[in-house]
């Protein structure tokens, strides 16, 4: 019931604007640094000149209107002091109407269209089913909800299990008597 800003339902254009705010805001991030590695390398410094050649392959990736996500360097090469937005994993969540929960609708296709070369994540809720079951305080009926409308699981446990998997996080559990613990941490981490 809430108009869009700019007077239509497009979720592809949505995602453009936010990724061209995104990009912009890396190239201001990747200029900074770049002015920094600039002196570095001109005093001679070898990891100076490297960076440098880095940062000015981020720039033109990112001027070519693409994420620093999909730029071709080795991982172990990247500087990981940089922290950049469009560097960073992303999932798509396309709220639907109850119809189209299961198979989806025209604009969740267009998205999945538009981000097929991503390597991103989709996942597709309907709100107002997920506000429904919230109301649920019983398993059981939330069980059966859940059972008419097709769905195995709630698409609050989808989302928080994609965004789990996104991460390449796991959680463990710690007990004690006076407390149960859960602890995220990240896939293949050792105990310390």
């Amino acid at each position: 019931n809430v108009t869009h800003v700019d007077g239509s339902v497009n979720p592809v254009r949505d995602k453009e604007i936010i990724d061209f705010e995104l990009q912009l805001k890396d190239l201001e991030t990747i200029e900074t640094r770049i002015a920094k590695a600039q002196k570095l390398a001109k005093v001679g410094d070898k990891a100076g000149k490297t960076l440098l050649e880095l940062l000015l392959k981020y720039k033109t990736h990112l001027e070519s209107g693409q994420a620093a996500r999909s730029i071709d360097i080795e991982e172990d090469k990247k500087p990981k002091d940089l922290f950049l937005l469009t560097d960073k994993p992303v999932m798509y969540v396309c709220n639907v109407d109850e119809a189209s929960i299961l198979t989806g609708n025209a604009h969740v296709e267009a998205v999945r269209e538009a981000t097929k070369e991503e390597n991103a994540e989709i996942l597709v809720i309907a709100a107002q089913t997920e506000a429904d079951i919230a109301e649920l305080e019983e398993y059981e009926e939330r069980k059966m909800f859940l059972d008419d409308l097709g769905l195995e699981e709630a698409g609050v446990a989808k989302l928080i299990r994609t965004a789990y998997s996104l991460l390449n996080l796991q959680t463990y559990f710690t007990a004690g008597v006076q407390e149960v613990r859960a602890w995220t941490f990240k896939k293949d981490m050792k105990a310390p």
